[in-house]
């Protein structure tokens, strides 16, 4: 294993979305997209919840669903924002990283790769390449909510600051099983398509049939915890959350990529 080359192919990844029409395209898209959510859900958001009218009843609903905590930030910004992100970024990645490899498969230049690069790096690489792109991207719209938190409060710099690294470290953290799991849905799928859909029914049926399964034996329900996401539930309150549900995230990814290497060194290329 090189860790030169694992950077090198990590790097492709970065100059594929970045440096080609294609990439800057879909950066643009994202941009308007989360102008969007900026404009008309996050600085909207605020002053309803701050509002005299409506703060009593917005700490009740939130107290009742268990988010009481995050109504109650001075940082009412970044406290929107987590909501929004923590559940969309997880979605996005499956959209983004829907070719890894599959689609240098179908064109033959994976196996060009494989003669100066082994299959685990080409694998590592890969994701590596993907997780940093959406690094950068969680950090772009933390970033754009931190200015404009600081526009309308320029005494929270110093506290938003330091939230707003929290909630990248903790997003990036999240993201991570969701870009190890297409790592390993590409290496059996056909497509960047079929990627997408393979993880849309394994996000539904897949859960819905361990669920119901479980009602008759409860021992399956363990299952659940090697879907991504499993967590998202207890730690969106930002409560005194368990270290368990930070890291059961590291070690889903861990485990996929440990089965993504596995399933690597048999497929033919």
């Amino acid at each position: 294993m090189s860790l030169f080359r694992v950077w090198q192919l990590a790097q492709f990844e970065l100059t594929r979305l970045f440096a080609t029409k294609r990439g800057l395209l879909a950066l643009s898209a994202f941009a308007m997209v989360w102008f969007m959510i900026l404009n008309y859900l996050i600085a909207q958001a605020v002053p309803f919840i701050s509002s005299p009218e409506f703060s009593e009843v917005a700490q009740e609903l939130a107290g009742n669903i268990g988010l009481q905590k995050l109504v109650s930030w001075p940082q009412a910004e970044l406290a929107v924002f987590w909501l929004i992100a923590l559940y969309s970024f997880p979605g996005f990645c499956i959209f983004v990283c829907s070719d890894q490899t599959v689609g240098d498969r179908l064109r033959g230049t994976l196996r060009f790769i494989s003669l100066r690069c082994t299959r685990d790096e080409i694998l590592l690489g890969r994701f590596l390449g993907q997780l940093l792109i959406i690094a950068i991207l969680i950090s772009l719209t933390v970033l754009a909510t931190f200015l404009v938190m600081i526009y309308r409060d320029m005494s929270l710099f110093g506290s938003g600051l330091a939230l707003s690294l929290q909630l990248i470290l903790q997003l990036v953290i999240v993201v991570m099983p969701f870009i190890a799991l297409m790592s390993l849905l590409n290496l059996i799928s056909s497509s960047s398509r079929l990627t997408v859909v393979l993880a849309i029914l394994l996000f539904t049926l897949a859960n819905a049939l361990i669920g119901y399964l479980s009602y008759y034996l409860p021992i399956i329900s363990g299952l659940l915890y090697a879907f991504p996401g499993v967590q998202l539930l207890d730690i969106a309150p930002q409560t005194s959350t368990s270290m368990v549900n930070w890291l059961l995230p590291i070690g889903q990814s861990a485990g996929l990529l440990a089965l993504s290497a596995f399933t690597f060194r048999r497929r033919s290329l």
